[in-house]
Protein backbone atom coordinates (compact mmCIF):
# COMPACT_ATOMS: atom_id res chain seq x y z
CA UNK A 1 0.00 0.00 0.00
CA UNK A 2 1.22 3.47 -1.09
CA UNK A 3 0.69 6.75 0.92
CA UNK A 4 -0.06 10.10 -0.87
CA UNK A 5 1.86 11.75 -3.40
CA UNK A 6 5.22 13.44 -2.01
CA UNK A 7 5.24 17.40 -2.13
CA UNK A 8 8.42 17.55 -4.47
CA UNK A 9 6.39 14.76 -6.71
CA UNK A 10 2.98 17.21 -6.97
CA UNK A 11 5.04 20.31 -7.23
CA UNK A 12 8.14 19.80 -9.72
CA UNK A 13 10.60 22.02 -8.14
CA UNK A 14 13.65 22.93 -10.65
CA UNK A 15 16.08 20.95 -8.43
CA UNK A 16 19.17 21.12 -8.53
CA UNK A 17 18.72 24.90 -9.19
CA UNK A 18 21.12 26.52 -11.94
CA UNK A 19 24.64 27.35 -10.66
CA UNK A 20 26.23 30.45 -13.28
CA UNK A 21 29.54 31.96 -12.81
CA UNK A 22 28.99 36.36 -13.92
CA UNK A 23 32.11 37.90 -14.46
CA UNK A 24 32.37 41.02 -12.46
CA UNK A 25 35.76 42.99 -12.06
CA UNK A 26 35.16 43.72 -8.37
CA UNK A 27 35.41 40.11 -7.38
CA UNK A 28 38.10 39.40 -10.61
CA UNK A 29 40.61 41.86 -9.42
CA UNK A 30 41.37 40.07 -6.35
CA UNK A 31 41.73 36.85 -8.27
CA UNK A 32 38.22 35.61 -6.85
CA UNK A 33 35.51 34.13 -8.97
CA UNK A 34 31.34 34.82 -8.02
CA UNK A 35 29.26 32.08 -9.21
CA UNK A 36 25.32 32.28 -8.69
CA UNK A 37 23.33 29.62 -7.31
CA UNK A 38 19.66 30.36 -8.50
CA UNK A 39 17.47 29.16 -5.76
CA UNK A 40 15.16 31.79 -6.76
CA UNK A 41 14.25 29.52 -9.88
CA UNK A 42 12.82 26.78 -7.90
CA UNK A 43 9.61 26.69 -8.31
CA UNK A 44 7.61 30.21 -9.04
CA UNK A 45 5.52 29.98 -5.77
CA UNK A 46 7.52 28.72 -3.55
CA UNK A 47 11.34 29.85 -4.06
CA UNK A 48 14.58 29.68 -2.84
CA UNK A 49 15.02 28.57 0.67
CA UNK A 50 11.53 28.53 1.03
CA UNK A 51 10.56 25.38 -0.74
CA UNK A 52 13.81 23.80 0.69
CA UNK A 53 12.60 24.23 4.46
CA UNK A 54 9.14 24.04 3.99
CA UNK A 55 9.38 20.22 2.04
CA UNK A 56 10.01 17.90 4.76
CA UNK A 57 7.99 19.97 7.37
CA UNK A 58 5.09 19.54 4.76
CA UNK A 59 5.67 15.55 3.85
CA UNK A 60 5.66 15.15 7.62
CA UNK A 61 2.59 16.79 7.95
CA UNK A 62 0.82 14.75 5.80
CA UNK A 63 -2.14 16.56 4.48
CA UNK A 64 -2.84 17.52 8.61
CA UNK A 65 -3.43 21.73 9.40
CA UNK A 66 -0.42 23.62 9.22
CA UNK A 67 -0.02 26.58 11.72
CA UNK A 68 2.97 28.76 11.48
CA UNK A 69 3.91 32.29 12.56
CA UNK A 70 5.11 35.52 10.45
CA UNK A 71 5.04 39.15 10.63
CA UNK A 72 2.45 41.49 7.77
CA UNK A 73 4.88 41.00 4.70
CA UNK A 74 6.28 37.42 5.78
CA UNK A 75 8.24 35.19 2.31
CA UNK A 76 7.08 32.20 4.92
CA UNK A 77 3.31 33.07 5.01
CA UNK A 78 2.65 33.82 1.86
CA UNK A 79 4.60 30.06 0.86
CA UNK A 80 3.10 27.97 3.16
CA UNK A 81 -0.31 29.01 2.27
CA UNK A 82 0.70 28.70 -1.77
CA UNK A 83 1.55 25.32 -0.59
CA UNK A 84 -1.56 24.76 1.13
CA UNK A 85 -3.51 25.96 -1.57
CA UNK A 86 -1.14 23.90 -4.30
CA UNK A 87 -1.03 20.82 -2.00
CA UNK A 88 -4.58 20.82 -0.95
CA UNK A 89 -3.77 21.08 2.94
CA UNK A 90 -5.57 23.58 4.98
CA UNK A 91 -3.28 26.87 6.20
CA UNK A 92 -3.24 28.96 9.47
CA UNK A 93 -1.08 31.65 9.96
CA UNK A 94 -0.26 33.64 13.46
CA UNK A 95 0.27 37.19 12.43
CA UNK A 96 2.48 39.79 14.47
CA UNK A 97 0.56 42.62 15.63
CA UNK A 98 -3.24 42.41 16.52
CA UNK A 99 -4.05 46.20 15.51
CA UNK A 100 -3.79 44.49 11.22
CA UNK A 101 -6.78 42.64 12.30
CA UNK A 102 -8.70 46.38 12.19
CA UNK A 103 -7.10 47.37 8.84
CA UNK A 104 -7.39 46.43 5.11
CA UNK A 105 -4.90 43.41 4.38
CA UNK A 106 -1.90 44.36 2.64
CA UNK A 107 -1.18 42.64 -0.88
CA UNK A 108 0.93 40.19 1.05
CA UNK A 109 -1.75 38.94 3.71
CA UNK A 110 -4.67 39.51 0.82
CA UNK A 111 -2.50 36.72 -1.34
CA UNK A 112 -2.33 34.15 1.86
CA UNK A 113 -6.09 35.16 2.54
CA UNK A 114 -7.12 34.31 -1.12
CA UNK A 115 -4.68 31.05 -1.09
CA UNK A 116 -6.85 29.88 1.85
CA UNK A 117 -4.66 30.23 4.81
CA UNK A 118 -6.80 31.35 7.65
CA UNK A 119 -5.23 34.24 9.64
CA UNK A 120 -4.81 34.92 13.20
CA UNK A 121 -4.13 38.15 14.62
CA UNK A 122 -1.91 38.56 18.05
CA UNK A 123 -0.38 41.23 19.90
CA UNK A 124 3.20 41.41 20.10
CA UNK A 125 3.51 40.62 23.45
CA UNK A 126 2.51 36.99 22.43
CA UNK A 127 4.03 36.80 19.65
CA UNK A 128 7.54 37.13 21.21
CA UNK A 129 6.07 33.96 23.29
CA UNK A 130 5.18 32.20 20.51
CA UNK A 131 7.55 28.91 21.19
CA UNK A 132 6.17 29.10 25.21
CA UNK A 133 4.12 25.86 25.93
CA UNK A 134 1.11 28.03 27.26
CA UNK A 135 1.01 30.14 23.93
CA UNK A 136 1.14 27.10 21.74
CA UNK A 137 -1.57 25.46 24.00
CA UNK A 138 -4.07 28.45 23.43
CA UNK A 139 -3.55 28.02 19.84
CA UNK A 140 -4.38 24.39 19.65
CA UNK A 141 -7.28 24.67 22.01
CA UNK A 142 -8.65 27.48 19.13
CA UNK A 143 -7.72 25.69 15.87
CA UNK A 144 -7.76 22.02 17.27
CA UNK A 145 -4.63 19.39 16.44
CA UNK A 146 -2.02 21.45 14.35
CA UNK A 147 0.91 20.83 12.77
CA UNK A 148 3.33 23.84 14.31
CA UNK A 149 6.04 25.11 11.84
CA UNK A 150 7.89 27.80 13.67
CA UNK A 151 8.60 31.87 12.29
CA UNK A 152 10.45 31.34 8.90
CA UNK A 153 10.33 27.46 8.59
CA UNK A 154 13.35 26.73 10.55
CA UNK A 155 13.58 23.63 12.61
CA UNK A 156 15.36 20.63 12.05
CA UNK A 157 13.27 19.24 9.60
CA UNK A 158 14.13 22.40 7.54
CA UNK A 159 17.80 22.26 8.11
CA UNK A 160 17.87 18.23 6.74
CA UNK A 161 15.83 19.57 3.92
CA UNK A 162 18.73 22.62 3.27
CA UNK A 163 21.36 19.82 3.01
CA UNK A 164 20.48 18.99 -0.59
CA UNK A 165 21.11 22.83 -1.28
CA UNK A 166 25.26 21.98 0.36
CA UNK A 167 24.94 18.75 -1.58
CA UNK A 168 24.43 20.51 -5.02
CA UNK A 169 27.50 22.31 -4.49
CA UNK A 170 29.76 19.89 -3.21
CA UNK A 171 32.77 20.19 -5.27
CA UNK A 172 31.93 23.32 -7.43
CA UNK A 173 32.70 26.07 -4.96
CA UNK A 174 35.10 26.41 -2.48
CA UNK A 175 32.79 28.75 -0.02
CA UNK A 176 29.02 28.71 -0.28
CA UNK A 177 27.30 32.09 1.32
CA UNK A 178 23.65 32.47 2.09
CA UNK A 179 21.56 35.20 3.96
CA UNK A 180 20.75 34.52 7.09
CA UNK A 181 17.54 35.31 8.76
CA UNK A 182 16.98 32.93 11.01
CA UNK A 183 19.23 29.87 10.50
CA UNK A 184 18.27 27.58 9.17
CA UNK A 185 19.47 27.74 6.04
CA UNK A 186 22.80 28.13 6.75
CA UNK A 187 23.01 25.18 9.41
CA UNK A 188 21.59 22.53 6.31
CA UNK A 189 23.81 23.93 3.93
CA UNK A 190 26.99 23.77 5.82
CA UNK A 191 26.10 19.94 6.75
CA UNK A 192 25.94 19.42 2.77
CA UNK A 193 29.02 20.52 1.85
CA UNK A 194 31.97 18.34 1.07
CA UNK A 195 35.07 18.25 3.31
CA UNK A 196 37.34 21.61 2.31
CA UNK A 197 34.41 23.60 1.49
CA UNK A 198 32.74 26.33 4.53
CA UNK A 199 29.69 27.97 4.48
CA UNK A 200 29.17 31.68 4.85
CA UNK A 201 25.62 33.30 6.17
CA UNK A 202 25.67 37.01 6.05
CA UNK A 203 23.08 38.36 8.64
CA UNK A 204 19.96 40.45 7.65
CA UNK A 205 18.79 41.18 11.19
CA UNK A 206 20.90 42.22 13.89
CA UNK A 207 20.91 41.23 17.79
CA UNK A 208 23.79 38.87 17.75
CA UNK A 209 21.23 35.38 18.07
CA UNK A 210 21.96 33.98 15.10
CA UNK A 211 25.33 31.61 15.69
CA UNK A 212 23.38 29.97 18.56
CA UNK A 213 20.86 29.26 16.86
CA UNK A 214 23.10 27.83 14.05
CA UNK A 215 24.06 25.49 16.58
CA UNK A 216 21.06 24.82 18.10
CA UNK A 217 19.42 23.08 14.55
CA UNK A 218 22.79 21.37 13.80
CA UNK A 219 22.30 19.69 17.10
CA UNK A 220 18.74 18.77 16.60
CA UNK A 221 18.70 18.42 12.94
CA UNK A 222 22.18 15.96 12.89
CA UNK A 223 23.06 15.44 16.74
CA UNK A 224 26.12 17.38 16.41
CA UNK A 225 27.97 20.23 14.57
CA UNK A 226 28.19 19.49 11.18
CA UNK A 227 30.34 21.62 8.29
CA UNK A 228 32.49 24.61 8.39
CA UNK A 229 30.54 27.93 8.85
CA UNK A 230 30.83 31.02 9.89
CA UNK A 231 28.96 34.30 9.99
CA UNK A 232 28.99 37.84 8.81
CA UNK A 233 27.26 40.08 10.86
CA UNK A 234 28.34 43.72 9.78
CA UNK A 235 25.67 43.79 7.03
CA UNK A 236 22.34 44.12 8.47
CA UNK A 237 22.09 47.98 7.52
CA UNK A 238 20.23 48.67 10.84
CA UNK A 239 18.27 45.86 11.24
CA UNK A 240 15.34 43.37 9.19
CA UNK A 241 14.09 44.47 6.36
CA UNK A 242 16.32 47.59 7.06
CA UNK A 243 17.95 49.19 4.24
CA UNK A 244 19.94 52.64 3.16
CA UNK A 245 20.50 54.27 0.11
CA UNK A 246 23.86 52.80 -0.20
CA UNK A 247 22.08 49.35 -0.71
CA UNK A 248 19.83 50.27 -2.53
CA UNK A 249 22.34 51.70 -5.43
CA UNK A 250 24.74 48.96 -4.95
CA UNK A 251 21.53 46.36 -5.28
CA UNK A 252 20.55 48.57 -8.52
CA UNK A 253 24.30 48.59 -10.23
CA UNK A 254 24.42 45.06 -9.66
CA UNK A 255 21.31 44.80 -11.48
CA UNK A 256 22.76 47.06 -14.30
CA UNK A 257 25.86 44.61 -14.34
CA UNK A 258 24.49 41.64 -14.46
CA UNK A 259 21.18 41.40 -15.56
CA UNK A 260 19.85 39.83 -12.48
CA UNK A 261 16.93 41.49 -10.25
CA UNK A 262 18.01 41.62 -6.81
CA UNK A 263 15.78 41.07 -3.96
CA UNK A 264 16.04 43.83 -1.24
CA UNK A 265 15.70 42.19 2.53
CA UNK A 266 18.08 39.17 1.80
CA UNK A 267 20.12 38.73 -1.26
CA UNK A 268 21.17 43.04 -1.73
CA UNK A 269 22.90 42.34 1.76
CA UNK A 270 24.33 39.07 0.53
CA UNK A 271 25.70 40.57 -2.97
CA UNK A 272 26.82 43.70 -0.88
CA UNK A 273 28.52 41.68 1.63
CA UNK A 274 30.44 39.33 -0.77
CA UNK A 275 31.62 42.28 -2.41
CA UNK A 276 33.36 44.18 0.73
CA UNK A 277 34.35 40.86 2.04
CA UNK A 278 36.01 40.08 -1.29
CA UNK A 279 38.02 43.99 -1.48
CA UNK A 280 39.42 42.95 1.91
CA UNK A 281 40.92 40.11 1.30
CA UNK A 282 38.90 37.73 2.90
CA UNK A 283 38.44 34.83 0.01
CA UNK A 284 41.79 33.40 -1.06
CA UNK A 285 43.30 34.27 -4.79
CA UNK A 286 41.22 31.61 -7.20
CA UNK A 287 38.21 30.90 -4.35
CA UNK A 288 35.51 30.19 -6.07
CA UNK A 289 32.54 31.92 -4.19
CA UNK A 290 28.81 30.88 -4.50
CA UNK A 291 25.94 33.49 -3.89
CA UNK A 292 22.69 31.49 -2.75
CA UNK A 293 19.84 33.63 -4.32
CA UNK A 294 17.07 32.92 -2.29
CA UNK A 295 14.48 35.12 -3.19
CA UNK A 296 13.39 37.50 -6.42
CA UNK A 297 11.31 41.03 -6.43
CA UNK A 298 8.55 39.29 -7.17
CA UNK A 299 8.58 37.98 -3.71
CA UNK A 300 5.68 39.35 -1.57
CA UNK A 301 8.36 40.51 1.14
CA UNK A 302 8.69 44.27 0.83
CA UNK A 303 8.54 47.40 3.52
CA UNK A 304 9.62 47.55 7.02
CA UNK A 305 6.86 45.67 8.68
CA UNK A 306 8.31 42.14 6.78
CA UNK A 307 9.00 39.36 8.91
CA UNK A 308 10.88 35.89 8.44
Amino acid sequence: MTGPPRPDALLRPRVPSPLREVHDERFARHGVRLLLKRDDLIHPELPGNKWRKLALNLEAAAGRTVLTFGGAYSNHLRATAAAGRLLGFPTIGVVRGDELARRPLNPSLARCAADGMRLHFVDRTTYRAKAAPEVLEGLRRLFGEVVVVPEGGSNALAAQGCTALGRELAGEVDVAAVACGTGGTLAGLAAGLDTGQRALGVAVVGGGFLAAEVARLQREAFGAPAGEWALEERFTFGGYARTAPELDAFAADFEDRHGLPVERVYVAKLLFALTALAGEGAFAPGARVAAVVTGAPGDPLQGPSASR
